[in-house]
């Protein structure tokens, strides 16, 4: 398990650093805007669509390594998708960080994710992007 949690943290952190997607879409067919006031957080999120389907992500902004690696691990997840697995998978991740419902295969690399709802305070770090992804396909 202390293995798994050192793999966990060194994803967070290369995703915190090296962020993927992290650029803003030219003629982006909906925009989203994140702010956590609690540390300040700030995430903006640039999608294309094309059919219902996510075809381009991007985000820029400035948080924690947490708020980064899942805006990084959330775009690698969802591009390609469809708004509905898009939507199904928010509720799948969000449930898993609040709700303590058991982490699955059907998050694949958001699972490094899920040690963050030890700490209750870094859940809305995590979920940032989620949200703000929400906010932009309304």
């Amino acid at each position: 398990m202390h293995e798994l949690r050192e793999l966990y943290q060194e994803v967070i952190i290369e995703h915190g650093s090296n962020p993927r997607h992290f650029y803003k879409l030219e003629c982006p067919s909906c925009t989203g805007h994140g702010y956590n006031p609690l540390c300040g957080d700030q995430i903006t999120l640039d999608l294309k669509l094309e059919n219902d389907i996510i075809t381009h992500m991007g985000f820029q902004g400035q948080g924690c390594a947490i708020s980064i690696a899942s805006a990084s691990l959330m775009c690698e997840s969802l591009t390609g998708k469809s708004i509905i697995d898009a939507q199904n998978a928010f509720e799948l991740f969000h449930s898993v960080l609040t709700a303590d419902a058991p982490a699955d295969d059907r998050l694949g690399k958001l699972t490094v994710l899920t040690g963050v709802r030890e700490f209750p305070a870094r859940v809305k770090c995590a979920t940032l992007a989620w949200h703000t992804l929400q906010n932009a396909l309304e």
